[in-house]
């Protein structure tokens, strides 16, 4: 039977935690899937771990990614677009939870034909996980759209990886970066959003991120410097890409300037100035922003607190 879903998992070297989370895809209330299980290059003993599972489910596939897709996270993901045949993907990491109506719900929002996407919350856990689930079928919802993408690229309104469903035609035409090793889906999402699709976003948690320092993110936030090189990257792509399409406003251009003084290292600055071409006065303007912050910075925090 062809499968109306397509889950994409790359794995490395995760196999004290893959079968875990294995067993949480097997148990979702809606079936009719299949598991690209991507092994991106790994040493440990996964596909002996995840054997019986493969033999006991028809639905998961192992398959290792082949050397014409970059190493990493990204090229593991797009060789897993270009073999899926749901009509609906989604991406699961390999050391996560998934509650078992993810699939479920999410394709009951995508069957309305209006939107292209389903985000749904997402929260983290350490250690062991509180199989306690919350199984009500009733819960609130928000459309998204284009207008909201200045708040998925300040994190306003995240767009994590493992948080969203999409419907297949999302990405004709768009793939992850495959040199990007950070940042990766923020900057496939943002631009898959800046297209003009529309999505909706259920107040529900229907996923659950094992937090340790192992992790992407992990190794970001203890400033590894791939990870920081990648997020730098993927912030010139973002900028690349809403300039074309006369998306940056002011508010943007802020926002990305005052990432960019984390990033002295990279000459990031120096970059977003570059891209945007800007008239001398503007320079000057954005330069005095630039060098200004951090004297402005102890107003901004007086100003948070007095809010608070």
């Amino acid at each position: 039977m062809q499968p109306q879903l397509t889950i994409i998992m790359a794995t490395y070297n995760r196999a004290h935690f893959i079968v875990e989370t294995l067993e949480s895809i097997r148990k979702q209330t809606f079936s009719n899937w299949e598991c690209l299980i991507i092994d991106d290059g790994g040493t440990d003993n996964t596909s002996e771990v995840i054997a019986p599972v493969l033999d006991e489910d028809s639905r998961f596939t192992f398959l290792k990614r082949p050397d014409n897709y970059q190493k990493g996270l990204p090229g593991c993901r797009n060789y897993g677009l270009d073999l899926a045949k749901g009509d609906y993907i989604i991406f699961f990491d390999d050391d996560d939870i998934v509650h078992p109506q993810n699939l479920e719900l999410c394709i009951k929002e995508l069957e309305k034909s209006e939107i292209s996407f389903c985000r749904y919350e997402r929260e983290v856990f350490t250690e062991e996980f509180n199989y306690g689930f919350d199984y009500s079928k009733e819960y609130s919802s928000f459309f998204i759209d284009i207008n909201d993408l200045e708040k998925l690229l300040n994190n306003n309104l995240p767009f994590n990886s493992c948080a969203v469903m999409w419907k297949k035609e999302c990405f004709a035409g768009n793939r992850f970066v495959e040199y990007l090793m950070y940042a990766e889906e923020w900057e496939l999402y943002s631009r898959i959003l800046s297209s003009g699709i529309k999505g909706i976003s259920i107040r529900k948690c229907l996923f659950y991120g094992r937090k340790h320092l192992k992790s992407n993110t992990g190794e970001f936030f203890t400033h590894n410097p791939v990870r920081r090189k990648s997020h730098c990257d993927a912030i010139v792509l973002v900028i690349k890409n809403l300039k074309e399409k006369q998306l940056l406003t002011n508010s943007l251009i802020r926002y990305f300037v005052t990432a960019s003084l984390d990033y002295k290292e990279y000459k990031l600055f120096s970059q977003i100035k570059k891209i945007l071409n800007l008239s001398l006065l503007e320079k000057i303007k954005w330069q005095i922003y630039y060098s200004s912050y951090f004297l402005r910075l102890p107003i901004y925090k007086m100003k948070k607190n007095i809010k608070k």
